[in-house]
């Protein structure tokens, strides 16, 4: 059984190093700034019974993560961790600019080198999971909430992926991309064909849905169509070929592309752009399959999307029942600073720092 189903069972609060599988050299400093290790050896030679207090905190409205991830990296690598003095707010918890999101009270030289680990772990989850958010908020604003697909694999290092769909779940998208996405959190990943497939049979859409189907029989089968820049021709191919086996159809045109259906109607131009996935283009594909009676085949949109797009979608009430979204969700728009603002319990720190008591924290225990 995975860790968060023990803590969505009330068994465990918060998730450990069980899920995360830290590096292990983070103990020897070697993430750390080096005038963090440098810092550590003159406190521990000179000052050692200092206790401070750190806080950590950012400037924007966001969806806070990586606090389980930050409290059982102090756990594992923090020198005697049951003497630290933690209070944190939640992942998932929404938070307001400079809202104090954590402290950690104890000797600087037991944990002070992991300051820069621990502003890392928040600012990427937290920019993750916000960004998440607010894509999932955007795919909702027309009553109808539609699914956000996670699809951000080809978008950063492999390496991330665990954290990031950790991030991306707690921003609200339960639908991922890869298996090392849903690691942390349980499901597997989910996805059905891509360009690379409908390539190895010379680009006919209907014989390559026929091996997919052949292949994996319970899937529900969903075609991309754009291969061939001619999305409403072939997803009617595949429509009168599996009926109310096809489940949906995928368009992903490249911005840089027209599709075909613009070429045969010239006279729908001039008043917006038709480069990849538009809204006109969606509303004919939808069209043309209700007017056949495959009303029951889901849209599912991708290539480019970030929440300002799926905004306008939405608003224009594009026909669209699937969004999958990238690269706009990875981006670092968040960033967490920690500061020593207390000194062994009595007010220290830079000018325009000063320690911020939030009554939303809980205080962690073993």
């Amino acid at each position: 059984m995975k860790e968060i189903e023990l803590k969505m069972q009330g068994k465990i609060s918060r998730l450990t190093n069980h899920t995360f599988k830290f590096d292990e050299r983070v103990k020897e400093g070697w993430f750390s700034a080096v005038y963090f290790l440098k810092t550590k050896e003159i406190v521990s030679a000179i000052r050692p019974e200092n206790i401070v207090t750190m806080q950590f905190f950012q400037k924007e409205h966001a969806v806070l993560c990586g606090t389980d991830e930050v409290i059982a990296l102090l756990k594992t690598f923090a020198e005697k961790p049951e003497t630290l003095e933690i209070h944190s707010l939640k992942d998932g918890d929404k938070i307001s600019p400079f809202e104090t999101v954590l402290t950690i009270t104890g000797p600087y030289q037991y944990f002070g080198y992991l300051e820069g680990v621990i502003d890392g772990i928040l600012a990427r989850r937290t920019s993750v999971a916000t960004n998440v958010y607010n894509v999932v908020k955007a795919a909702g604003i027309s009553g109808i909430q539609k699914p956000v697909i996670f699809m951000g694999d080809r978008d950063d290092h492999f390496t991330q992926q665990a954290g990031d769909g950790y991030a991306a779940y707690i921003g609200g998208s339960s639908a991922q991309a890869t298996h090392a996405m849903s690691e942390w959190w349980g499901k597997q990943g989910m996805g059905t064909m891509p360009h690379a497939l409908i390539q190895m049979f010379d680009g006919d859409i209907v014989e390559t849905s026929k091996a997919y189907a052949k292949t994996f029989p319970e899937d529900d089968l969903i075609v991309l169509v754009d291969y061939n820049n001619d999305c409403i021709t072939d997803a009617l191919k595949v429509a009168r070929e599996f009926g109310s086996e096809l489940k949906g159809v995928r368009v992903d045109t490249s911005r840089t592309m027209i599709d075909q259906y613009f070429v045969r109607n010239p006279d729908v131009l001039g008043t917006f752009d038709p480069r990849g996935v538009n809204g006109h283009l969606i509303f004919a594909l939808r069209e043309a399959l209700d007017r056949e009676g495959y009303g029951h085949v889901k849209i599912v949109v991708s290539g480019g999307f970030n929440e300002k797009r799926i905004k306008e979608f939405e608003e224009q009430q594009v026909p669209v029942d699937i969004y999958g979204v990238g690269s706009s969700l990875l981006k670092i728009t968040i960033g967490f600073t920690g500061d020593n603002v207390m000194l062994n319990g009595k007010p220290q720190a830079k000018a325009g720092r000063k320690f911020r008591p939030n009554p939303r924290m809980e205080k962690v225990v073993d």
